[in-house]
């Protein structure tokens, strides 16, 4: 691995970029305050290749990975035009779908993934078991006379359910041999019967709504199950170290996009016949999100790059430091920047105020920085676990 992005990656990102500002964080909020997603975006984006990036290519995609992925995500952020659902339908539901799906499950959704005519949410957590994936109680079993699949269970904080084709949904089956719950994933269309949501009123502005769905005795085929009943973990973290690598591009672009209108106005700004940004108490705390910001670009690249080449244990641990470094430094850059304007970090004018609440998402989902703390204590330093 280089620390040195190749060429390939420069045009991407420079693309990418141009893509993000034609569109504008203008455009963006606009999306959200009429309460409906950036598709022009989202398809003009799916359009030039940019949602199927990481995809194979036998099926629609790019042939590239999560590198790639990230940094489309990422710029388009950092051009104040963040996708959240570029983090699940790609990244998470393509990756597993691509990795262990059936030939049947590939040709159905790869290629539309890819060019963004079907878009597929992610359903895991649960009002009982937010960090403690083991206490999910979402369950399937096999109907004897169909071979058919009932799921029953509850999940929340979903997005974008209103507007996927189908969710993602991670429940348990019992174990034979053993009478334990195991984890397995199934692909639960919209409009199926007793697939039920329920929007969640939330402050925080964002293009994509959250849901709570309930699972009433769902009927699916036996086609439904993602990859192996067996698998068991190694499916589901298929899908969640891209999760935790994108959720950092997500958080890295939003502090970049905060961080260049601080920059900016503080290049502008005059008090005292002078810059603002003249005034160390102004430049050095930009100065130290800037580079906390490209610390955190580092670990995510890291991270993909191991995830890339097959190694899931080395990409687990570098990609929750990554979401961890992202969402720090986000928060930070988003909190300075909008002191740096004042009274005007607070305006719409100046579309910061909206990335306060956004930007700790970044610190919460999908996983809180205390989990991740607990991850890198016990895993990586080898330290006891207090729970």
């Amino acid at each position: 691995m280089t620390v040195i992005e190749s060429e390939e990656h420069k045009a991407l990102r420079a693309a990418v970029s141009a893509l993000g500002h034609k569109y504008g964080r203008a455009y963006f909020t606009h999306t959200v305050e009429e309460g409906r997603p950036a598709t022009e975006l989202w398809a003009e984006a799916a359009e030039l290749g940019y949602l199927g990036v990481n995809l194979p290519e036998g099926y629609g995609g790019g042939g590239g990975g999560i590198a790639e992925l990230s940094i489309v995500l990422e710029e388009l952020g950092a051009a104040g035009c963040p996708l959240l659902l570029m983090v699940v339908s790609p990244a998470i539901c393509g990756t597993v779908i691509a990795r262990f799906g059936t030939e049947e499950q590939k040709r159905a959704w790869l290629p539309a993934l890819a060019d963004g005519t079907r878009v597929m949410a992610f359903g895991i957590t649960e009002p009982d078991a937010g960090s403690n994936s083991h206490r999910i109680t979402t369950t399937a079993r096999r109907d004897p006379a169909t071979g058919d699949w009932l799921l029953t269970g509850r999940k929340v904080f979903v997005s974008g359910v209103d507007i996927a084709d189908a969710t993602l949904i991670v429940g348990r089956t019992e174990d034979a041999r053993t009478g334990r719950l195991k984890p397995c994933l199934f692909i639960v269309p919209r409009d199926t019967p007793g697939f039920e949501r329920r929007k969640i009123d939330m402050e925080l502005s964002a293009a994509e709504k959250q849901f709570e769905l309930v699972l009433d005795d769902v009927r699916l085929p036996a086609g439904a199950l993602v990859g192996d009943e067996d698998a068991g973990l190694l499916q589901l973290f298929a899908g969640l170290n891209p999760e935790r690598i994108m959720t950092a591009a997500f958080a890295i672009g939003m502090g970049r996009f905060a961080l260049s209108r601080a920059v900016e106005y503080a290049r502008e700004r005059t008090v005292w016949k002078a810059p603002i940004g003249s005034h160390q108490a102004i430049a050095h705390p930009l100065a130290q999100a800037h580079i906390d910001l490209e610390l955190a670009r580092l670990m995510m690249q890291k991270a993909a790059h191991l995830y890339d080449a097959g190694d899931d244990v080395g990409a687990g641990e570098a990609a929750n430091m990554a979401k961890y470094a992202a969402g720090e430094a986000c928060v930070k850059a988003v909190d300075q920047a909008v002191h740096t304007l004042g009274g005007n970090g607070l305006t719409r004018e100046f579309g910061l105020a909206s990335l306060i609440t956004a930007a700790r998402v970044s610190r919460i989902a999908p996983v809180s920085r205390e989990m991740i703390l607990n991850y890198v204590s016990h895993q990586t330093l080898g330290l006891p676990k207090s729970y």
